[in-house]
């Protein structure tokens, strides 16, 4: 492998940095993406959205701009650094801000400002179109979104801690997208566990992927790195299907923060993650959050705590 080899620390089949002298070691970075799974983690925008988050049980904040869900006039970048530091003092969870692709120089103030992961992220405007950030020349960890395993690989032999696959962009909360690229990561990894060992070279070139890195995931089986799922995750059960397809956790977006109970609408994506092969817990949590999303009355705002089913029905609560 080479000097900037991935790393893991899922079971028995560790593989270490092999270049001793990078005091950024990549295995570090792993460890602490790793904190995060079987998690939420929340858009927010100010210190209130952050605080609901943070109640409602989400493993980490990712702080965005207003503007990130306005208009879409003018060019989105970085936050402003005044709001992370707000947040951070507001809140006890990590805290994960947003660089353009490319932009170096963003993530290195907000290395500076003290976030706890960078998200190198396309879905605001790009710094540049033909070079990602070299992630190993920063401590703290990145996030890098992908619609491939073999793009996906890519940003991990760049230095991405976590992958996050993404789905729909344009805030519809359709999750067609997320769904088929999460189905294609997967997939495209089950084919790669049967192969014979002569295969793989083709294979890699196939994807665009380091040889090395698509060898590492044909051991585990699995990602290198923590996997999330993005996009059009708005309902407990798009959050458990994303989970049950083999995802170790989800974003999601600030558009929950418009529903008449943004803490239960979180609180429930959150209980969903946390029990995803349960579909009575999913029943459970489900209950009522219709009316949570359209600002309905509030007769069945209490409905999923009243919720009990008998047992003809599939069991009590």
């Amino acid at each position: 492998m080479a000097d900037e080899s991935a790393v893991t620390v899922y079971g028995n089949n560790a593989i270490s940095d092999l270049n001793k002298k990078n005091n950024n070691g990549f295995s570090v970075k792993v460890g602490l993406a790793q904190a995060l799974r079987g998690g939420a983690i929340v858009q927010v925008t100010n210190v209130d959205q952050a605080k609901i988050a943070e109640s409602a049980g989400a493993c980490c904040v990712i702080v965005s701009d207003q503007s990130e869900s306005g208009s879409g006039i003018g060019i989105s970048r970085m936050v402003d650094p005044a709001v992370v530091k707000q947040i951070q003092r507001s809140v006890g969870v990590p805290v994960m801000a947003k660089a353009r692709v490319g932009h170096f120089v963003e993530a290195q103030i907000l290395e500076a400002v003290g976030v706890d992961y960078i998200d190198e992220n396309e879905l605001i405007a790009v710094a540049d179109e033909d070079h990602f950030i070299n992630k190993h020349n920063f401590q703290i960890p990145f996030v890098c979104g992908c619609r491939s395993l073999g793009e996906g690989l890519r940003r991990v032999r760049e230095g991405a801690a976590m992958i996050r696959t993404q789905g729909d962009r344009s805030g519809s909360g359709s999750i067609v997208d997320t769904v088929k690229h999460v189905r294609d990561v997967m997939g495209k990894i089950r084919v790669l566990t049967n192969m014979d060992e002569d295969e793989v070279f083709t294979f890699a070139k196939e994807l665009g992927a380091p040889y090395d890195i698509l060898a590492q995931t044909k051991q585990m089986g699995r990602l290198p790195v923590v996997h999330f799922a993005s996009g059009g995750i708005v309902t407990p059960a798009d959050a458990a299907l994303m989970m049950q397809l083999g995802c170790d956790g989800v974003f999601i977006g600030s558009e929950v923060f418009n529903s008449a109970d943004p803490y239960k609408s979180v609180r429930a994506i959150v209980q969903a993650v946390r029990n995803y092969n349960d579909a009575h817990i999913l029943a459970k949590v489900s209950t009522g959050l219709t009316d949570a999303v359209t600002g309905g009355g509030s007769e069945l705002n209490d409905a999923m705590t009243s919720l009990n089913l008998d047992e003809n029905n599939g069991g009590r609560y």
